[in-house]
């Protein structure tokens, strides 16, 4: 939902991904930006309300990002998405850092302006492995941002470090950091930061985005 810079920059790079995309903005000529080569629907209207969420195809979708200009529109549009349409990967753009931080606790994860970058959202919508965030100069250690499959959430750090034979350095946690220990437990909505040798990432990944053993 939003058709303005960083909404287009969004359509664009998902969509180069491989992904379908639908657009929703209330002024069509927003989707000028967008240029002839998108292939992705465009639908005129207010992106909170359920007959364009429809249009749009809310019911099947995977992913909801709604990065308007404006903070309640985002926020009453994600939360239609997350609570009427069950959608299981929703972000909002919120310019107001302290109102930020109280949505993520009411489950709504949000990115606020003065922190937001294009792979930022990205990486909420499409959690599909590990992102590298700095590596060594030798290149073969890097500190990563890692997806989770939903059952981690609830268990203590030590059992990922177990089963991934990785180091867990940092949580990122409603939108505050915390160095973990070995007792610390996953909450739904963690981003989670760790150590890994490079050759190892791939494997580190299909554990991590496969459930626990024995769920």
């Amino acid at each position: 939902m939003g058709c303005g810079r960083v909404g287009t920059g969004l359509a664009k790079e998902l969509e180069a991904a491989g992904h379908s995309v639908a657009i929703i903005d209330q002024n069509r000529e927003a989707f000028r930006r967008l240029g002839p080569d998108f292939q992705g629907r465009t639908i005129a209207g207010v992106g909170f309300d359920k007959d364009i969420l429809l249009e749009a195809g809310i019911e099947n979708a995977g992913a909801f990002a709604a990065v308007s200009n404006g903070d309640n529109s985002n926020i009453l549009a994600a939360r239609v998405a997350r609570e009427t349409y069950n959608v299981s990967n929703v972000v909002a753009r919120i310019y107001d850092p302290e109102r930020a931080e109280i949505y993520q606790r009411l489950g709504i994860p949000t990115v606020a302006t003065v922190l937001w970058t294009t792979d930022q959202i990205v990486r909420r919508l499409t959690p599909e492995g590990s992102r590298s965030e700095w590596r060594d100069a030798s290149g073969l250690i890097e500190l990563c941002e890692v997806s989770l499959h939903k059952n981690w959430f609830g268990k203590p750090i030590s059992l990922i470090e177990e089963a991934a034979k990785v180091r867990v350095c940092l949580i990122t946690r409603l939108g505050e950091g915390v160095i973990p220990n070995a007792h610390t437990v996953l909450q739904a909505g963690d981003l989670v930061h760790v150590t890994v040798e490079e050759s190892r990432r791939a494997s580190v990944d299909a554990i991590l985005l496969a459930a626990p053993e024995g769920e």
